[in-house]
């Protein structure tokens, strides 16, 4: 190789070195601005801990509104995922106590236990009935029913006094 030779190693024909050539003037900007100012600008958020913008509930939607609708919706599935879940940890750390203290259960996971009785009653109370289809507009209607209820023959439960 002489000095005046520039070609890359591993590059071994003219048209190949063009190519990488004409790669690299494309790329390089693009690389450049990506790893300049919009990597450093950016909020890193790990998958499991993204954070959805509360959208309005179904209550601040107008009737003809679709989109507010179906986002309304889309956020009441995602609560009710979320609070089903916590129900579920909840219980299993009940019966892994249960299990893990197993003559004197009832004594040393009484705590375990009352969190999980709330726990499921408040759950019931908000998504309790509702079905297996059940959307953001009819547990806005249920939830209107028993506070019209309970105005009238008072509180059905601790959880709602």
């Amino acid at each position: 190789m002489t000095a005046g030779d520039t070609k890359v190693p591993g590059e071994d024909n003219a048209f190949k070195a063009f190519m990488s050539a004409l790669y690299r003037t494309v790329d390089a900007p693009v690389t450049w601005f990506r790893e300049s100012i919009v990597e450093p600008n950016q909020q890193k958020y790990p998958w499991y801990h993204q954070k959805y913008r509360r959208v309005p509930t179904i209550d601040e939607c107008y009737t003809d509104d679709v989109v507010c609708d179906f986002e309304a919706n889309a956020q009441f599935k995602r609560d009710r995922a979320v609070d089903s879940e916590i129900l579920s940890i909840l219980r299993q750390r009940y019966e892994d106590c249960m299990l893990y203290e197993a003559p004197d259960h009832l004594t040393v996971c009484k705590s375990l236990w009352d969190k999980y009785k709330d726990a499921e009653e408040a759950w019931f109370i908000k998504y309790g009935d509702l079905g297996g289809y059940a959307d953001a507009r009819k547990c806005y209607m249920k939830q209107k029913h028993r506070m019209i209820w309970e105005k009238r023959n008072g509180p059905l439960s601790n959880q709602t006094k």
